[in-house]
């Protein structure tokens, strides 16, 4: 028997929660092809299998909470792969004999939950009919319940139920992954994942082992919106890069992290470590929670690679193919709030970086320029910073650094 066991999560991981297994017990498996999905705070891992054979044992559930090096399963190398044709369930356990359910293709050809699988083979449910709710698209029990009305889909009513027992207390329902709440319902309860309760940990982190301070200015939008406007359907079509207005910020923050290294700078006991090149982690919200991919040496870039960069960190995230090296390393990290229609805020440092840039919504508004009284798209821009290392004239002279660098954004072209 080859076990199965936790790989190996990344720098400072030590545990993961198991959110699905893709394969069942008897299941025959390829070389490579993956057996389990574990969830980290950052992303998701897969865990393949190291050689062809058959799944025996699954020794743990999903949502279960597994650390690095533990066992999972075992696989049988020397099985043959007729042994898939072997039920699930134990044979003491079984069901009678029935013809099997034609109906549900196999787990790889469709994401599903195990218990959306049983669930569809029971009922009669086409899984690459229903659509998935799950994160990722994944079939969940009650997408197929919803898609197949509890009953097969061959237009029979459903046969009469037994009485249904008396409701639990709202407070205890457990909530189907991308279920709403049900009719009448006034409180459901979802257990945090491992991700959420990571970044939970990690905040409140990082708002007790820093001094947190944040100092705020305004950005007049006018220039770098007309310098995109111009170039953006040209570097589109020459380069195949969508210009946002997210690589003139990331060339901003580089230049003015040059002129104050000190806001690129990590604490380490009574040391400050003075990092002489730029990973700058651009912050990503997703349905699974925040995630902080960096780009690699972003001060030797210049604004189109950096623009490419960006493009496909977030190709990566999409589809869920980020990696370790993506999210760690960082030394500098701008979130851009704006893009939910946030006016102002003040955000908390990725510890342990000790400075962060806050973008907000641009707003038409009237401001006094020469003497006149003018309507520009303005930003309000934000740094948190750690003020145990950054005082408050190096956080302030920062933010003044990225102004005027947007606000005459030719200046970085020929940086």
């Amino acid at each position: 028997m080859l076990p199965i066991k936790v790989p190996p999560l990344g720098e400072s991981i030590v545990e993961a929660t198991i959110s699905r297994w893709t394969k069942k017990e008897g299941d025959a498996v390829a070389s490579g092809e993956t057996l389990v999905e574990l969830e980290t705070d950052k992303i998701t891992v897969e865990v393949p299998a190291l050689t062809a054979g058959v799944l025996t044992r699954r020794l743990k559930n999903e949502g279960d909470v597994v650390k690095v090096d533990e066992l999972l399963g075992e696989l049988d190398e020397s099985a043959a792969p007729a042994a898939a044709a072997k039920p699930a369930v134990p044979a003491s356990t079984a069901a009678p004999a029935a013809a099997p359910t034609p109906q549900a293709p196999p787990a790889a050809e469709v994401r599903a939950a195990p218990s959306a699988q049983r669930l569809a083979a029971e009922q009669g449910v086409d899984l690459s009919t229903v659509q998935g709710t799950g994160r990722g698209g994944v079939v969940s029990k009650a997408d197929v319940i919803e898609q197949g009305g509890g009953t097969r889909e061959t237009g029979a009513a459903p046969a009469p139920a037994a009485p249904a027992p008396k409701p639990a207390p709202p407070s205890s329902r457990p909530r189907a992954e991308g279920a709403g709440p049900a009719a009448g319902e006034r409180e459901t309860r979802e257990k945090m994942s491992t991700r959420r309760k990571r970044i939970a940990e990690h905040l409140l982190e990082s708002q007790h082992a820093t001094a947190h301070l944040t100092t705020f200015n305004e950005i007049d939008m006018s220039a770098v919106e007309a310098l995109r406007g111009r170039l953006k359907e040209k570097v589109e079509k020459e380069h195949g890069v969508r210009l946002s207005m997210m690589p003139f910020f990331v060339k901003a923050a580089v230049m003015a992290l040059k002129a104050y290294p000190v806001v690129n700078a990590q604490i380490d006991g009574d040391s400050i470590i003075y990092k002489h090149y730029v990973n700058m982690g651009i912050a990503v919200a997703s349905d699974a929670g925040l995630v902080v991919p960096n780009i690699k040496d972003a001060d030797r870039r210049g604004i189109l690679d950096i623009a490419r960069e960006i493009s496909a960190v977030a190709k990566r995230a999409r589809d869920g193919k980020l990696t370790m090296d993506d999210l760690t390393g960082g030394t500098f990290t701008i979130t851009n709030g704006g893009v939910f229609g946030s006016l102002v805020s003040t955000p908390i440092i990725n510890f342990p970086q000790v400075g962060i840039l806050g973008l907000h919504k641009t707003q038409e508004r009237p401001v006094a320029v020469n003497g006149k009284v003018e309507i520009r798209p303005m930003m309000y821009v934000a740094l948190s910073y750690d003020h145990r290392i950054i005082d408050g004239q190096q956080a302030v002279l920062f933010l003044v650094r990225v102004k005027e660098l947007m606000e005459d954004p030719a200046s970085m072209l020929v940086d």
